[in-house]
């Protein structure tokens, strides 16, 4: 997967700016941009303007018109405006957006997010870090851009997005039973600058007191525990089925077997019989706030 910018100009020069390039593998989102892209010429040809003039008229250079209308590049909602304003398309390209505005994200966090929005039950534990769930835009952007090798500073940006519209299972109704452990290691990373690491903690602090969430900690002077082979995941439907993953258990794939699921969930269980209670939780998480 690629979703590098090429190029930081813009204009009629034919420099390219930053974008999203399309992912070959992912199906759904090639058809959704190439039926964006072939409507946007249209309506160009339409107006009798060149890809050349159509991309000085909207600030863009023309080798980024071409990849638009050819189907190789996302186009961002403020291209689709310019887009549309130029056109004179009267709302029928900015429209659009809402139509880009899923595919721009990888398909792989389209697919969790997915997932997880059709939960009724979420139970997570974390060996090394924050769960996405919970982290602060700061906090994501820090890990993606500490990553090697480097993503571009647009491919940071567009992961940064793709894990904050995740969080908004928070605002679901009904709203999910999300439960979380988190290492005790995790709180105290300065992850982002102490700045960032004071505004993760007061989230996580505004997260343990939603009424759907239960959030420990597993305090770090505990003994070996059944988390320690990695990350847990169990999630449940309405309908009553299930899938889990866990990166120590049936080679981290994905399972939905009843008796596999029911190894998960019981792992799961010692560890948060073993983690801090939720209020005991939320006094550490201010005791390491106090101290930052």
């Amino acid at each position: 997967m690629s979703v590098d910018g090429v190029g930081t100009e813009q204009g009629g020069g034919g420099a390219d700016e930053p974008g999203w390039d399309v992912d070959p593998d992912d199906e759904s989102g090639v058809a959704v941009v190439a039926a964006v892209g072939r409507q946007i010429r249209a309506w160009r040809e339409a107006a009798g303007m060149r890809a050349c003039e159509f991309g000085a008229a909207i600030g863009y250079g023309e080798d980024l018109v071409r990849k638009v209308e050819g189907g190789r590049r996302i186009p961002r909602p403020e291209y689709l405006d310019r887009s549309d304003e130029v056109l004179g398309a009267g709302g029928k390209i900015a429209v659009m957006k809402r139509d880009v505005a899923q595919v721009r994200y990888p398909k792989k966090v389209r697919d969790l997010a997915g997932v997880e929005a059709k939960a009724v039950e979420l139970a997570a534990y974390v060996a090394h870090g924050l769960h996405g769930l919970l982290q602060t835009p700061g906090h994501a952007r820090a890990l993606f851009e500490a990553r090697q090798p480097p993503y571009s500073q647009d491919e940071v940006e567009r992961m940064v997005a793709a894990r904050m519209a995740r969080q908004s299972i928070y605002k679901r109704s009904p709203v999910p039973a999300l439960s979380f452990v988190q290492e005790e290691s995790a709180l105290r990373r300065p992850i982002g600058g102490t700045a960032e690491w004071r505004r993760q903690l007061e989230r996580l602090l505004e997260i343990g007191r939603f009424r759907n969430v239960t959030l420990q900690v597993m305090p770090t002077h505990r003994e070996a525990h059944p988390g320690m082979d990695g990350d847990i995941d169990v999630l449940k439907f309405k309908d009553g089925t299930a899938v889990g993953r866990s990166h120590g258990a049936f080679n981290g794939r994905r399972v939905t077997d009843a008796k596999q699921l029911r190894i998960l969930e019981l792992r799961y269980g010692v560890i948060r019989a073993e983690a801090l209670a939720p209020r005991e939780t939320l006094a550490l998480i201010e005791q390491v706030l106090g101290e930052t």
